[in-house]
């Protein structure tokens, strides 16, 4: 039977799967732009630069999606009820308080991002602090704790880092061989053709990445949260509310969307025509169900 402990090591597993994918990926692309310009510094030079981003990427994507969130700390003189809140969490949770951070938004929504349990950070809108009552927020923030518990949130990190990587790289070879000056023989044009196929191709992949961060693992925080507060109508009422806003944020990357408890481009139509399409969060109608259920 699987348990907590059996889900944070698939998803440590998947962290070293992703960036084994962007070693290979970014190793290929480098090779046949080396061999298009017949130069084999070109390949070094990406060896190093995925070796570079790999390190990066677990390191500092945090910081990362937190700059791209244009998220603020948040001090427990400014925001008491939400820090204490997080802390009392914590402890239940048998884990390290994690930093805690305010993005300037309306729109209600939450993330969780961090290397480990060791550097955490749990990130809430102003939105969300405005409309949620004590046990809806106790539910996102447990829901985010269990994030951390579940170590969800480093391969969920490490996937904004790397995707948007491959896409530069990817933007960068299509420049280069389409308007760049390379020999014109037959060898040549056929691995010109091949890192042009390559190029668009890698982009999709690692888009796929992304979407591939399985929903399974927001069903999991889900029913984690709910065990955490004994209490699984507290975050049901707030996924409700996050349903019923329907409005985007004001601040969107695609690069970290994937990272929030509710999609960032809200819950109208456009927003749940793409959601089917292009899927990283499961139905907040279905979740609510479930919730409801137990």
């Amino acid at each position: 039977m699987a348990t907590l402990y059996t889900h944070q090591g698939q998803n440590v597993r998947k962290t070293w799967f992703l960036m084994s994918c962007f070693f290979i990926i970014v190793i290929a692309i480098g090779f046949i732009f080396a061999r298009i310009y017949d130069n084999a510094a070109i390949l070094y030079i990406f060896v190093i630069f995925s070796v570079v981003m790999n390190i990066v990427s677990y390191w500092y994507s945090d910081k990362i999606a937190l700059s791209l969130a244009k998220a603020h700390p948040a001090t427990r003189e400014q925001y008491f009820d939400f820090y204490t809140l997080v802390e009392n969490l914590a402890i239940t949770a048998g884990l390290p308080m994690p930093r805690i951070y305010v993005i300037e938004d309306s729109s209600p929504n939450a993330f969780a991002t961090g290397r480990d349990k060791k550097h955490a950070v749990i990130a809430v809108t102003t939105g969300l602090l405005s409309i949620m009552n004590k046990t809806e927020l106790e539910g996102v923030i447990a829901h985010e704790m269990s994030h951390i518990g579940n170590k969800d949130m480093l391969v969920s990190t490490v996937a904004v880092v790397l995707a948007g990587f491959i896409s530069i790289v990817s933007d960068m070879m299509i420049r280069a061989t389409l308007f760049g000056g390379h020999d014109d023989d037959n060898r040549g044009g056929i691995f010109a053709i091949i890192g042009i196929i390559l190029a668009i191709i890698a982009p999709i992949f690692a888009m796929l990445i992304q979407m591939a961060i399985s929903r399974k693992r927001e069903y999991l925080a889900d029913a984690s949260g709910a065990l955490l507060t004994r209490y699984p109508e507290g975050l049901a009422s707030a996924l409700e509310k996050l349903q019923n806003y329907g409005k985007p944020m004001q601040a969107q990357s695609n690069a970290i969307a994937h990272l929030y408890i509710a999609n960032p481009l809200g819950s109208g139509k456009f927003a749940k025509k793409t959601m089917n399409l292009f899927s990283t969060h499961p139905p907040l109608e279905e979740r609510i169900k479930i919730l409801r259920s137990m």
